[in-house]
């Protein structure tokens, strides 16, 4: 694993458990943080939804960041307990209720208030959206999205390790090899780029994927309740997105 690492895992295990509970914790510095990168990692999949619940672009937009903006205020990020089953369960059955609830649609504030949103692209989340096959329910589509944000979330880490250590411009080949990739990348050229040999190559990728699997690992592990199965949660992730 790149060195100085351990810096960066915090700021990117979004929806790990320990994560939501600092976010329960009432004005407190890190709780705003921490909510923000929960909201940066889940937005999209409750976007998704709302929009395959049939509600415009705009109304989507504006009940999702409503929504975090009352788990904020209101400080409801309080109710989830981990002993009661997985996290993205309380949190789609909570946006449920605020969707069907008309009065906390009306008088929430619109767009977060003065709540910073991080490192949520409202901009391209149509055409993203829009992008998508809709042949799914909407309690599948927020599946999908999630099982593709933690993809995307662990990738980020590593990213930010890679980058941390020196070693931006290797991680950006080397994650050509990673799972989900399309990418036709061989490690002849990946040896040729870097000026390395193929055996180099094959060694630092196997590298790569192993910390892949331990950061995916963790990543689902607090995510789930106490008895709640990795391995089986795992598979089950692959699955949705046909891995």
């Amino acid at each position: 694993m790149p060195r100085d690492s351990r810096n960066h895992r915090a700021e990117f295990n979004t929806t790990r458990w320990s994560i939501v509970l600092a976010a329960g914790r009432v004005d407190s510095p890190s709780s705003r943080h921490a909510l923000a990168h929960l909201c940066a990692a889940y937005w999209y999949p409750l976007y998704a939804y709302a929009r395959r619940r049939g509600h415009r672009a705009d109304q989507a937009e504006d009940f999702t960041q409503s929504f975090f903006a009352r788990f904020l205020e209101k400080h409801d990020v309080q109710d989830a307990d981990r002993a009661r089953g997985k996290f993205r369960n309380f949190l789609l059955a909570s946006f449920k209720n605020f969707l069907a609830n008309e009065h906390d649609r009306n008088t929430a504030k619109k767009r977060g208030g003065e709540f910073a949103f991080e490192s949520i692209d409202s901009a391209n989340a149509e055409h993203r959206y829009a992008s998508l096959p809709h042949s799914l329910s909407p309690e599948q589509e927020f599946e999908q999205q999630w099982a593709l944000s933690m993809l995307e979330t662990v990738v980020k880490q590593l990213e930010a390790e890679y980058t941390c250590a020196g070693k931006a411009p290797l991680f950006s080949l080397l994650k050509e090899f990673l799972p989900g990739s399309a990418s036709e990348l061989t490690y002849r050229q990946c040896a040729d780029s870097l000026s390395v040999s193929e055996a180099a190559v094959k060694m630092a990728v196997l590298r790569l994927r192993r910390r892949y699997r331990q950061v995916l690992r963790e990543q689902i592990a607090d995510t789930l309740p106490p008895d709640g199965s990795i391995d089986e949660e795992i598979r089950y992730l692959l699955s949705i997105i046909g891995a």
